[in-house]
Parts: C-alpha cells; sequence; structure tokens
C-alpha cells in the first residue's frame, strides 16, 4: 500500500513527505529502541540501554514519537514494550522511595514554562497522541513492574503481560490528585470503586489479579512474552489493511470518548494539586 500512496501523491503533487523510519528512529533512539520487519514496529523504551526510567525529556519525547510513528504509512501493526526486568522505573539520580523521588522531579530544575509546557501540554499530548495519532493495531507486552505509566499498555488493542508484570497508580502517594492517564485506564476497565480503592491505596496489581479483572488479555512467562507479541501481530497482518485499521478505529473508540470526556479535567487538577498543595511544596 506505501507504494500506491507514492504512486497517488506522484499524480497529484504537492504532498509533504510522509516520516521516515530510520530518521525517527535515530532522532528518538534516547528512549525507544526501534525495529520494523514486514510492517510490525517494535518499540522498546529504555534509558541508557537499561529499563526505561521517568523523566521530564522522557514525557516529552514520547508524545512526539506517537505523532511520527502514526504518521507513517509504512506501519502497519505496533508493538509497545520495556527493556529487561521494568516497564518504568525511577530516575537514577532520585531516591528509591516513590514519595521522594517524585519531590525530586518537581522540586528539581525544572524547565522554562513547566507548569503548561511540561506538565499540562505534555501529560495531555502524551495520552492523546496515543489514542488519536495511531491508526494501527496496537499490542502491549508490559515486561516487568512498573512505577507508573502503565496506561500506555491499557489503552493498545490487546495487551500482554509478564508473570512479574504489576500496574499501579502512584500519584497520591506521592501527595497530588491522579489524572494524567492511569487513572482514567483504571476506571474505564476495573469500574469506579476498584478504581477508587487502587487511586487511593496506590497498591499494584499483579499480573494475575490484572487477568482476572480485564486489564490485560494473556500473562506469560517473560521468556514467552515478546514472542507472543509478534505472533498475535503476525496473525493481524494477515487481514486486509484496510480491515485492519478500520478494526482498530472500533477498538479504540471507547477511549477517544473517554479522552474527550476525562483527560483534560483529570490533567488539569492534577496540575491544580502540584502547584498549590501537593508535592510542590
Amino acid at each position: 500500500m506505501p507504494e500506491e500512496l507514492d504512486d497517488w501523491h506522484t499524480q497529484f503533487g504537492g504532498f509533504v513527505a510522509r516520516p521516515d523510519f530510520d530518521a525517527y528512529a535515530e532522532k528518538y533512539s534516547d528512549y525507544f529502541v526501534m525495529q520494523r520487519r514486514d510492517g510490525i514496529i517494535e518499540l522498546r523504551m529504555h534509558t541508557d540501554g537499561g529499563p526505561a526510567r521517568f523523566g521530564w525529556a522522557t514525557h516529552n519525547a514520547w508524545a512526539q514519537a506517537w505523532q511520527e510513528i502514526g504518521n507513517d504509512p509504512d506501519n502497519e501493526v505496533l508493538i509497545l514494550t520495556g527493556t529487561g526486568a521494568q516497564w518504568l522505573g525511577l530516575p537514577a539520580t532520585h531516591s528509591a522511595d516513590l514519595a521522594q523521588a517524585a519531590k525530586g522531579l518537581v522540586q528539581g530544575e525544572r524547565p522554562k514554562h513547566f507548569g503548561y509546557e511540561h506538565s499540562y501540554y505534555d501529560a495531555t499530548k502524551l495520552v492523546e497522541n496515543f489514542v488519536f495519532g495511531i491508526d494501527i493495531p496496537t499490542i502491549a507486552a508490559i515486561n516487568g513492574p512498573s512505577v507508573a505509566h502503565t496506561e500506555f499498555a491499557l489503552l493498545c488493542d490487546i495487551t500482554l503481560a509478564a508473570e512479574t508484570a504489576t500496574i499501579m497508580d502512584p500519584h497520591l502517594l506521592v501527595g497530588t490528585a491522579p489524572g494524567d492517564g492511569q487513572q482514567l485506564t483504571l476506571q474505564e476497565l476495573i469500574g469506579t470503586k476498584r478504581a477508587a480503592y487502587h487511586m487511593y491505596t496506590g497498591l499494584p496489581l499483579g499480573a494475575r489479579q490484572a487477568l482476572e479483572l480485564g486489564l490485560v488479555n494473556e500473562v506469560l512467562p517473560t521468556d514467552r512474552l515478546l514472542p507472543r507479541a509478534w505472533e498475535i501481530a503476525a496473525a493481524i497482518m494477515r487481514a486486509p489493511r484496510t480491515a485492519r485499521r478500520m478494526t482498530h478505529a472500533i477498538a479504540q473508540r471507547p477511549w477517544k470518548r473517554r479522552l474527550v470526556q476525562d483527560l483534560g479535567f483529570g490533567v488539569a487538577h492534577e496540575m491544580f494539586g502540584i502547584s498549590a498543595d501537593g508535592i510542590a511544596r
């Protein structure tokens, strides 16, 4: 299909070139190891070659990466995973204690225009661009425990988890309201009452419990996780291109409604909590 698109663009002229895989794979190489085979693109999050660690630069880069990946017609199925034994960890320079680490992030050196550009805008686009900017089937492979941002895994059409994987919302534990996406996925998938419990307690959901509650589709040994993701991706690729993409549109429709209704509200309340009464003090 991309060759047909090129022919169509040549015939009518005046079209802007789509993103080039090699160019954006290099551009985001500090945050993802990317590979693509037979239309299936795998994004493996990392920091310095090890498990990915949260930071403001990461926050900013992910949102932009989703746009370029979604705008490349050579991408047909997306697999998102992490590196090593952890989905996402704390910055190496910060305390292992969640509350102390969060205070270090927010009270430490901040980029200019931190409040809007790096908090509200990046936090919003981080989720919006993933749901609205990627129009191909998505598969997540949660490779281990995480301190945050498993919402991307839950927003994927299909979610696989290693036996060691955990899902949690740590925001109230660190002194601010949960509003930048994880709470939204919990409310949608496990219901209002269960989501409230995990937002207040911050207790992690283990892989087996996540399977029972409908947060993930399969739980696998770590060495079977990525092979299984590729198996599913290859099976999806056997369907016609338009049917694949329209199935993704149907699968994502509930998330699009939920984001329109609730994401801006949640992010605004979280940012207010940080600036007025939360971890920024």
